[in-house]
């Protein structure tokens, strides 16, 4: 065979044959044997009898391993998950004394540091207490300690993170966000929503170097890699961040280590002029940042909160008789929307209550009124854990793809978030099967870091609604699984439809990216939970192997 060598972004490259496997490409025709890959794309897939008769520098022998292309991580945060990567991890910590041990561990373990940072804590390891100051004080009190919530939109911190922050008995609660106070007023130590995006990220942000967020990003490529993402979507995409991804870019000679679209973050600030500034900073970035490796697709809003944190907004209250309002108003919200649509942005809008998607739909019809009709705007609402019974119609007929994180409905962090809404609407929690009737485009993500990065565990509660952390639990209203086929098509095909990479990412067909990961056992074949224990063991972006186990 001729050894001809190739060339592509990515560096140089030989006409491969990867030969007899299982690989499911996501595409009309499922499932093929082999497939070619030459200059970065791929040549040929199908059956491994017609590859063989191709002229290819190299075969690789897949030995039946299942194959399906690169995971496109449709909802994550890049530098937060690397960050978060080194924080001290409580999502298993059944209560608060292991809340407690482990912080006093972390601080034990490194005298100097300046301060201790921990995440995904789960508001059921507190047995129905409200989480204060004190309890933090009692194991670390020397020392700034600040706990992200598992959804982060929450935090948690102690006396010295409140004194860090310049937050005492007469500190103003910011714009969509609280400091909850006791009955005399004083601060407990919990800061929710835009308390927790702006007082708290902008104090991080501030003590983070340059340096130590281009490594953190590193960490987070390192690990998407690692297990079969090619391309992922980041939502809420910060000034530091960007500068971060450009450095990162640079120094590689203007790739990444994988494919990047950001939403620019979009915060209401009280004034017009302030919200639509944001929108003209997205829009001057997505002329300047529109290429292969990294990409500003569009803007990304918060129109309201989290259920765990009674924060969403819903039609009716929570069972404790709260009911808080959205982020926004119609007229602010549908503002910037049109803005962003006129300008051919995608707009993503997170919006967890059924109340906030409704508004989030109210704001996109404004704009389609505003703008008129165009072929493709594929606008976004993420997460929309619930929703009323017109949502899932409203979103096909507008095009609209509902961006979804199956972890987030694992049974083992659903007993919060059942018990604060009370009622028949957990009956109808993360409600996929309503979106996919209606004719709806799912795209998955994970979310990462509120939830576990690996796309597997994900795919299997997307296939089960049971718990990847205890599979023993019973189903979360089973009756909204997925079949198999259709996650891997979500996490892959329709996620890179969303983030408009669609032909060119999440298939495997002639003329696409060779992007796609190799695994060490096949659900298809043994059952979903065989995602469980599935590891990648070759992942391959733009024709590169990139990870190999």
């Amino acid at each position: 065979m001729t050894d001809a060598v190739l060339t592509s972004g990515k560096g140089t490259m030989r006409t491969i044959h990867y030969r007899g496997g299982a690989i499911f490409t996501s595409d009309t025709e499922a499932w093929a044997s082999s497939l070619i890959v030459e200059d970065g794309r791929i040549r040929y897939v199908g059956d491994t009898a017609t590859a063989d008769r191709h002229e290819v520098a190299e075969v690789v022998d897949l030995g039946g391993a299942l194959v399906i292309p690169g995971v496109v991580d449709a909802h994550t945060h890049l530098v937060s998950l690397g960050e978060s990567l080194a924080h001290v991890d409580l999502q298993d910590a059944a209560d608060l004394a292991e809340v407690q041990a482990r912080l006093a561990a972390a601080a034990a373990a490194d005298p100097a540091a300046p301060r201790i940072i921990g995440r995904s804590w789960l508001f059921s390891a507190l047995d129905g207490r409200a989480p204060h100051r004190d309890m933090i004080d009692a194991v670390v009190a020397d020392r700034p300690v600040y706990l992200n919530a598992n959804d982060h939109h929450s935090a948690w911190v102690n006396s010295a993170a409140l004194a860090e922050l310049g937050i005492d008995d007469t500190t103003p609660d910011p714009l969509g966000g609280t400091i909850e106070r006791d009955a005399t007023g004083a601060a407990t130590g919990m800061l929710l929503e835009n308390a927790v995006f702006t007082l708290v990220r902008e104090r991080v942000d501030a003590l983070t170097s340059d340096a130590e967020r281009e490594a953190q990003l590193e960490a987070a490529f390192a690990s998407y890699v690692a297990v079969g993402v090619s391309a992922a979507v980041d939502m809420a995409m910060t000034e530091h961040d960007l500068r971060a991804l450009v450095a990162v870019q640079q120094r590689r000679g203007g790739t990444l280590p994988l494919r990047v679209a950001a939403h620019w973050a979009v915060y209401r600030t009280g004034t017009a002029a302030g919200d639509l500034a944001a929108v003209e900073r997205a829009i001057e970035l997505a002329r300047t940042h529109d290429g292969p490796w990294l990409r500003i697709a569009g803007i990304k809003i918060f129109v309201d909160g989290v259920i765990d944190s009674c924060t969403a907004a819903m039609r009716a209250p929570f069972a404790d008789g709260s009911q808080p309002e959205a982020l926004w108003d119609l007229p602010s919200l549908s503002a910037v929307v049109t803005a962003a649509d006129a300008a051919g942005l995608q707009v993503a809008m997170h919006a967890i209550g059924d109340a906030a998607s409704a508004l989030a739909l109210d704001a996109l019809d404004a704009a389609v009124a505003e703008n008129g009709p165009r072929a493709d705007r594929r606008h976004r609402i993420e997460h929309l854990e619930t929703v009323d019974a017109a949502t899932p119609i409203r979103l096909a007929r507008l095009g609209v793809v509902a961006s979804v994180q199956p972890v987030h409905c694992d049974p083992a962090i659903q007993d919060n978030w059942r018990a604060v809404l009370g009622d028949d609407r957990i009956e109808r929690a993360y409600p996929w099967g309503e979106f996919a009737e209606a004719g709806a485009t799912l795209a998955l993500g994970t979310d990462a870091p509120t939830a576990p990065y690996d796309p597997l565990p994900n795919l299997y509660i997307a296939a089960t609604r049971r718990s990847a952390f205890d599979p023993e639990l019973p189903a979360n209203v089973p009756g909204n699984a997925m079949a198999i086929a259709d996650a891997v098509r979500r996490a892959t095909r329709d996620a890179a439809y969303a983030a408009r990479w669609d032909g060119e990412l999440g298939v495997l067909r002639p003329g696409a990216s060779a992007d796609f990961a190799v695994l060490d056992t096949d659900p298809f074949r043994d059952g979903p939970e065989a995602f469980l224990d599935a590891r990648v063991t070759r992942t391959v972006i733009a024709g590169e192997v990139v990870h190999q186990a």
